[in-house]
């Protein structure tokens, strides 16, 4: 049985919380990268540009890429022989805290009806799950407002099949525009129930860029969601062009028979993670 304390846990929340805020993902700067040789807008091409600047001087100057960082979402992975010294909850919820006002973050959350900013961010939308080993896997993926606001879910009758999800979700992105701030990177949720489906979509957006599904059919899915997505002429920044989706993922779950739950997260081109073992 291993002891993690309270003050570890804090303090590395916190540290995620402003690396996620600063530093874009290497694999998502090197796609940005890329797809300006093969953007066809003359336009879309200099908005790439201009993001890949954005990105490179955010973290050169240990400043957000975005003015909007977002709402704190905590994945955690807690090793089944680990004691945690103090509240788990408690620690992650300092650790936002902490991470928002050392690093100079704008702190967005506020009560649903009467929008009173809490001033802090916290607390954190916090998933864990318990695994074996001693270690704690922490990621923190702030995640903003334009894109999520575009998230949707919906439950298909089962005989909607392949077609009807594909249907969907580019659908989805048609209706999204220019409002998640496209290049976008979409999460897909298949299966599961009402409440797992959107969970799977939030998790499909912490896998690597360029990581392909390792099911033919998922993968061929997500290649024709891709396709077509980039064929709405949405374009970088909503003003025309090919590169409207960098990338599909999507992650499945066994449903019940009377039902296909299908859920989409869209991350606008910021997509911010971090992760961390302790």
């Amino acid at each position: 049985m291993r002891t993690i304390t309270y003050e570890e846990i804090k303090n590395t929340v916190a540290a995620l919380c402003v690396e996620s805020c600063n530093h874009l993902g290497e694999d998502v700067l090197q796609k940005l990268k890329s797809s300006v040789h093969t953007e066809k807008s003359p336009v879309g091409v200099d908005i790439l540009k201009q993001l890949v600047k954005n990105a490179l001087i955010a973290a050169a100057d240990e400043i957000p890429i975005c003015q909007d960082c977002g709402l704190a979402v905590v994945f955690a992975e807690v090793g089944q022989e680990v004691h945690i010294e103090g509240s788990f909850t408690e620690a992650v919820n300092d650790g936002v805290i902490q991470g928002y006002a050392e690093g100079y973050l704008r702190k967005s959350t506020c009560t649903a009806l009467t929008r009173e900013n809490y001033g802090n961010n916290a607390p954190a939308i916090l998933h864990t799950k318990l695994v074996p080993g001693e270690n704690i896997k922490l990621t923190v993926a702030p995640k903003g407002g334009g894109a999520e606001n575009m998230s949707v879910l919906k439950m298909f009758p089962p005989a909607a099949g392949r077609d009807g999800i594909i249907d969907f979700v580019v659908d989805t992105v048609g209706q999204a525009g220019p409002n998640p701030c496209p290049p976008i990177i979409l999460g897909i949720g298949i299966g599961g129930n009402f409440e797992m489906a959107p969970l799977l979509a939030k998790e499909a957006l912490l896998l690597e860029i360029e990581e392909k599904n390792g099911d033919p059919t998922f993968a061929a899915m997500e290649e024709e969601i891709l396709k077509r997505c980039n064929q709405l002429g949405i374009g970088p920044g909503g003003l025309g062009g090919s590169t409207t989706v960098l990338a599909v993922h999507i992650k499945d779950a066994p449903c019940h028979i009377a039902s296909l739950p299908c859920a989409v997260n869209i991350n606008c081109h910021a997509a911010r993670h971090k992760t961390k073992v302790i």
